[in-house]
């Protein structure tokens, strides 16, 4: 007997017979994720964002100590780096500046007028 394979498809003899996947394996394949390497827990991945953002180190100096590509610890940095607490003061400081501005705004408009008032008023008065 005479076996061909040719994607996905067996012949015996001339015959073909087409095969069947499992039930269910498509779902286990697309379940799956891909892995290219290690995998670090999130507790060392910002350790190692903070080693760049706190401590002073570069992401190429930080990530051959650690043994990472400097790629996936910029990511990291990216990701963890940032402090929640930092952004909200910084929102609130940026709150703090609007409101102080406006009230910039509405003393110099106010001033404005009154000096286009005064204009005008001795502006009348001269012979």
């Amino acid at each position: 007997m005479r076996q061909q394979k040719r994607s996905g498809i067996e012949s015996v003899n001339g015959v073909g017979a087409t095969a069947a996947p499992s039930p269910g394996a498509e779902e286990t394949i697309n379940k799956r994720k891909k892995t290219n390497g290690k995998q670090y827990d999130k507790e060392f991945k910002v350790a190692a964002a903070k080693l760049v953002t706190e401590q002073g180190y570069t992401p190429k100096r930080a990530a051959t100590s650690l043994g990472v590509p400097v790629n996936t610890l910029q990511y990291w940095i990216r990701i963890y780096g940032r402090r929640p607490q930092q952004e909200a003061e910084t929102l609130e400081t940026l709150r703090l500046r609007n409101r102080q501005l406006e009230a910039q705004v509405q003393r110099l408009t106010l001033e404005r007028e009154i000096l286009k008032k005064a204009t005008a008023f001795f502006a009348s008065q001269q012979p």
